[in-house]
């Protein structure tokens, strides 16, 4: 069974950090990009970040270049989310999602494996 199992969420203050964990097990996922997505209630889904598992080629959308790092563990199968200097616009469900598209998501993208989420909540 291919699963993407994400953890690390939590409460933080403002200003604070947290490191989320996607953990993939059940394929191979070399040939595959993994991104991050948010949503807060009442929002629509955002995308925060994009790796490539093979390359460790990186993106981010602008709101979080400078405070968010994105990475990956081939030994572990897992790639990781540091987020440091939170915001508590940064409050939402973060998801993890496989792609065999590229780094930058486009709107017709597919993603064949998403996590259950985990959230993240920043008090300000």
């Amino acid at each position: 069974q291919v699963q993407l199992v994400e953890s690390g969420g939590g409460l933080v203050q403002a200003g604070g950090s947290l490191r989320l964990s996607c953990s993939a097990s059940g394929r191979t996922f070399s040939s595959y990009r993994i991104h991050w997505f948010r949503q807060a209630p009442g929002k629509e889904r955002e995308f925060v970040a994009a790796i490539s598992w093979g390359t460790g080629n990186t993106y981010y959308t602008d709101s979080v270049k400078g405070r968010f790092t994105i990475s990956r563990d081939n030994t572990k199968s897992t790639v990781f989310l540091q987020m440091n200097s939170l915001k508590p616009e940064d409050t939402a469900v973060y998801y993890c999602a496989a792609t065999r598209g590229g780094l930058i998501p486009l709107g017709q993208q597919t993603y064949d494996y998403w996590g259950q989420g985990t959230q993240v909540t920043v008090s300000s």
